[in-house]
């Protein structure tokens, strides 16, 4: 642990604060009441805060395990490929570009409020996959590991499909536009990312 912590010192503080924070709210109702992304108020310019504070809490043990999990496996290897506050800006730019589509969908809906760090999770993801498009990833229940370029095309047409049904409590939306900001911004950082993605695509088939 001491390793990955030199290794990736922005990842690693954000995997202990978001822990921690995560850890404080299950047990302080009141937490979720001040750190949660509420899109009406911030639409009127109020807790513009929440766009990150969000991102550090959970909803349960199941929600926080399941995204430090996610994290944990891409978010150290990427802070070594893209540095230490390229990282840091790709996190926290991502954490707010995923959530200001939720402020428009739901400025008018007062009992709807946001938590976790799904978005930025998912351009963490996502900038990996720029990288490394062809290594394989798990998703369970499935056997072996797909391509990532896969998985990353079928992760972003599942968002768009559940986003459109809304049967469930998850904010698709975030998980889309977080992936997409993690996209652009790994582009912007490093222009030749995307020929080296076409790349090792190409050379593969």
């Amino acid at each position: 642990m001491e390793q990955i912590f030199q290794a990736a010192p922005v990842a690693s503080i954000i995997f202990i604060i978001t822990i921690a924070l995560s850890l404080w709210a299950f047990s302080n109702e009141r937490i979720y009441g001040e750190f949660m992304l509420h899109p009406y108020s911030v639409a009127k310019g109020d807790r513009v805060w929440t766009l990150i504070t969000s991102g550090f809490i959970h909803r349960d043990w199941a929600h926080l395990l399941f995204n430090m999990w996610s994290y944990f496996i891409f978010a150290p290897t990427l802070e070594g490929l893209i540095g230490h506050w390229q990282f840091a800006l790709l996190y926290f730019a991502s954490l707010i570009l995923s959530d200001l589509p939720t402020v428009g969908k739901y400025k008018d809906h007062y009992n709807y409020h946001s938590l976790g760090a799904s978005g930025a999770i998912s351009a963490v993801l996502f900038s990996y996959i720029l990288f490394y498009p062809m290594n394989r990833i798990g998703v369970f229940p499935i056997p072996f590991g797909i391509p990532a370029v896969i998985f990353g095309v079928l992760y972003l047409a599942y968002c768009v499909y559940a986003s459109k049904q809304s049967r469930d409590s998850i904010n698709h939306d975030a998980h889309f536009f977080g992936a997409l900001s993690g996209i652009m911004i790994t582009i912007l950082l490093y222009h030749d990312v995307l020929s080296n993605f076409i790349g090792q695509i190409s050379s593969s088939f």
